[in-house]
Order: C-alpha cells, then structure tokens, then sequence
C-alpha cells in the first residue's frame, strides 16, 4: 500500500510537476474541498519545500516535503478507515458531536490536515519542529477551516488538529484516537526508497542502514485486532526500525490495542547494504 504512494509521488516529482496531495476519497464532499483548498495554497506548498530543504538539503535527512505529506496522509487516512470499519469511536465525535453535529467526515479532516501539516515547523528548524509547527499552521488552519465551517466549528477543528501535530513529537502523549492515528501514521513512512537520500550521502548508522532494509509496509484488517501492519525487510538490520522507532511511535499512541504488528524478513539471503563500518 505504502509503496504505491511513494512511487506515484516521487513520480510526480522526477517530471519535474509540483506534486499534488492525492487522496481516495469515497465520494467525500467535504474532505474533497479540503484537499482542493490544500492543492491551491501557495504558502503552505512553499513551507513544505522550505521544510525539506532543511532536512534534505542542509541536515542531510530522508525526505520531509510534499512527498513525505501526501504519503502520511493517506497512510494516515487508511489507518483511519480501518478503525471506522470496526466501529471504533473518535474523539471528536465524542467530545463535540452533541455541540457541533460534528460526523465521521469531520474525523478524516482533522487526520488528513493533521498529517500534512506536523511538520511545517521544521521550515524554521529540525530541533523543536513540533512546537514551530503549531504557530506556523494556526493561522493556515484559520484560514482553510473557515471556509467550510462556522467559527465555532472551525475553532474546534483546529484544536483538534493542532493537537494531534504536537501529539507526533516522541513522548507526545497523544490523548485522542485522531492524534494517535497521525504520530503512527508518520511512523509508517518507511518503506523502500525513504532512507535512500541520507544511505547515498554517506550518512551510514543504524537509522539509514535499518530505514533501507525495509522494503514495503502492508497495512489491512487484522486477525484480532482492528489493524494489522505487516512490514517486509530484506534484511534484519531492519528490525532496529521497527523496535526502537515504529514501537517508540506506537506505544503511548493510544491506539496501541487496536494495532497489531508483525515483521520479517524475505529471502534466504540477506542483501549487503554496508561492505565496512569503522566507528
């Protein structure tokens, strides 16, 4: 699942395009018009490449651009679903469903805006990024929310979202479903190609070697749970990613009990992604 949206992102992007926020939106409205709004903003498409440029260009980091938000979102969209599927309740639903007729569609608008915005504050810096990003996206939230719904609404909403940014952070203590979704969705981004730009510059340590051993990332239905995320690895240096990252993101998520994870490794030989490591 993961590796189809990272193919057809970086596709969009080697053609040199600017890259658009694709989602399916099962005849969605509402999540329609977000992501319309989303496609013509000029100042958050530019905060996205101002954000990868300090991760790619000057810290030498895998991809935070718009590839890295479109492939949360829908991620985050899927894992969403799922739980929607088994009848799981969200948190705004039922906090502020009595007071704002908020609905099921209203719950994908705070994922979906959530996970293309938890990273705007690294357009000012990679350290405390998640506290920049609610400042930076406060007023864009303002702004786009406003067009689809009252004020009271759209404050709520808002709220919601800039929740779930600050939520993703490590020991982010999410405390709703939507927040949970979102810091395990960004977890997910991790499937073949996404470490290729720190492994090829030379960066060689347990982040990049671990990130390029993961080759897919396979998120269903799981057996006896909600979810279940199947990730494939060429090669067992991948389990450093999914133990002390994907596990770290997962646990204290909140949504931890409707996850359920299994990882292994294909093939009877492992590939040799490092001839020598001198420390």
């Amino acid at each position: 699942m993961t590796e189809q949206i990272v193919e057809m992102a970086q596709t969009e992007v080697a053609a040199n395009e600017r890259p658009r926020i694709r989602l399916p939106l099962r005849h969605s409205p509402k999540l329609q018009q977000v992501i319309d709004l989303v496609n013509a903003d000029e100042e958050l498409y530019a905060l996205w490449l101002a954000q990868n440029v300090n991760a790619v260009e000057r810290l030498h980091m895998s991809d935070h651009g718009p590839v890295h938000m479109n492939i949360v979102a829908n991620i985050a969209l899927r894992l969403t679903r799922l739980l929607h599927d088994e009848q799981v309740e969200f948190s705004l639903t039922q906090n502020y469903g009595d007071t704002y007729a908020f609905n099921y569609s209203d719950v994908e608008i705070v994922v979906v805006l959530a996970a293309l915005m938890h990273d705007v504050g690294m357009s000012i810096h990679r350290i405390d990024h998640e506290q920049y990003s609610l400042f930076v996206a406060q007023p864009i939230l303002k702004r786009l929310l406003e067009q689809i719904y009252d004020i009271g609404a759209a404050t709520i909403m808002r709220s919601e979202i800039l929740h779930a940014i600050i939520s993703h952070r490590a020991g982010g203590k999410p405390l709703t479903v939507e927040a949970g979704i979102v810091r395990v969705g960004d977890a997910l981004d991790m499937s073949q190609g996404r470490s290729r730009i720190p492994f090829q510059a030379g960066n060689v340590n347990i982040h990049s070697v671990s990130a390029a051993a993961i080759d897919k990332v396979e998120i269903s239905h799981g057996e006896e749970r909600p979810i279940r995320i199947r990730i494939v690895m060429n090669n067992s240096a991948g389990i450093f990613q999914v133990d002390e990252l994907m596990k770290d993101k997962l646990r204290g998520s909140g949504i931890e009990h409707y996850v359920e994870v299994e990882a292994t490794v294909t093939g009877e030989t492992e590939k040799k992604l490092v001839t020598i490591v001198k420390i």
